[in-house]
C-alpha cells in the first residue's frame, strides 16, 4: 500500500472549509485508519512526524462532520505549573501556548483568521490540566498534547473528563520530557502500558523514518537519534 493517501474536504456550519491533506507516511495512514474505525488514538514518538498536525486535522474533521460539537486542546503548563500565581486571566496565561496550534488550524482552514474564528465561536478551546477537576466534556474531541510533560495523575484527570460522545487523541514524545527539571515523574510510560490494555484505543508509534519536516530540522533529528544523544 502506498503511504500517501488523500483525504477529502469537509465544510462546517460556521462557514469554514477544512482543506485537503495528504497522509505522507505509513504511520500517518495507520493512525488515520485507526481513528476512522471509531477508536480513541494515541500517537507517540519522534518529533517532526506530523502528530499534532494530524491530531488537529482529525479533531477538526470530527467537528465538520457533526460527530462532536467542540474541540478541547489540553496540555500541561510545564514549566509554569503554578499558573494561578501568574498575572492575568486564565485565557491570557494560556495564550503563550497558542501559537503552534493556531498556526496548524489556520493552515488546515487555509486562512489566517481560522483559529480566531473557531476560538471566538467556541469551537476550539485551549485548556490546562491544572483546571479540569469536576468538568465533563460531552460530544468533544479532546486533543491531549505533550503528555510526556504530565504525571500519571494529570493524565488520568484528563481522560476521565471524557463524557458521552467524546473522542480522545493523545500526543507525546518521551525524550522531550520537561518534568525531570521539576523533580516530578512523567506518566508517559504508565499511560503506554494502560493504553495497550484498552481495546477502545489504537496506538501508533512514529519513528525517525516518519519525519516529514524538510531540511536541517529533519537532518538534525535523524543525526541525534542515530547517535543516541
Amino acid at each position: 500500500m502506498s503511504a500517501k493517501k488523500s483525504v477529502t474536504k469537509k465544510k462546517s456550519d460556521i462557514g469554514l472549509e477544512l482543506k485537503k491533506i495528504s497522509l505522507l507516511t505509513p504511520s500517518q495512514c495507520a493512525a488515520h485508519d485507526l481513528y476512522g474505525q471509531g477508536r480513541h488514538l494515541f500517537m507517540d514518538g519522534c518529533a517532526g512526524t506530523g502528530k499534532t498536525y494530524l491530531g488537529l486535522y482529525m479533531a477538526m474533521r470530527d467537528y465538520m462532520d457533526y460527530k462532536t460539537s467542540s474541540i478541547k486542546i489540553v496540555r500541561s503548563t510545564v514549566p509554569s505549573r503554578n499558573m494561578g500565581f501568574m498575572p492575568g486571566t486564565m485565557e491570557e496565561k494560556l495564550s503563550v501556548y497558542e501559537p503552534p496550534y493556531s498556526y496548524i488550524v489556520n493552515k488546515l482552514l487555509g486562512r489566517d483568521d481560522g483559529w480566531g474564528i473557531c476560538k471566538n465561536k467556541g469551537v476550539i478551546e485551549l485548556v490546562s490540566t491544572s483546571y479540569l477537576r469536576g468538568m465533563t466534556f460531552d460530544n468533544t474531541t479532546i486533543v491531549f498534547d505533550e503528555i510526556q510533560n504530565c504525571t500519571i495523575d494529570e493524565i488520568a484527570t484528563v481522560i476521565t473528563r471524557a463524557g458521552k460522545g467524546s473522542r480522545i487523541i493523545l500526543l507525546g514524545d518521551y525524550p522531550q520530557n520537561d518534568l525531570k527539571d521539576n523533580k516530578q515523574v512523567s506518566g508517559f510510560r504508565d499511560i503506554v502500558n494502560i493504553v495497550d490494555n484498552m481495546p477502545s484505543f489504537g496506538r501508533v508509534v512514529f519513528g525517525v523514518d516518519d519525519i516529514v519536516r524538510d531540511g536541517v530540522v529533519a537532518e538534525f533529528i535523524r543525526a541525534r537519534h542515530k547517535l543516541g544523544i
